[in-house]
């Protein structure tokens, strides 16, 4: 992440076993700088940006956690 980008920034991945399979829950939260122009930059673009942009990093986390891709990473 670029230095100073967020005001804050916070992100969290939680893991729960249900009926024998594993459901991760992403919790999210930042803070934009420059007050009112962040927040309005937030509603109008960046919201929808990393909402997009988390969806597709999860989707390669659960393709990598349900093969053997996995295994690639820890031999590197």
């Amino acid at each position: 992440m670029v230095k100073e980008a967020f005001k804050s920034f916070e992100h969290e991945h939680h893991f729960e076993e249900i009926n024998g399979q594993t459901q991760m829950k992403d919790r999210f939260d930042y803070t934009s700088p420059l007050g009112i122009l962040g927040k309005l930059f937030d509603k109008l673009i960046l919201e929808k940006y990393m909402f997009k942009l988390l969806e597709k990093r999860n989707q390669v986390i659960k393709e990598f956690a349900e093969s053997d891709k996995w295994k690639q990473v820890l031999l590197n």
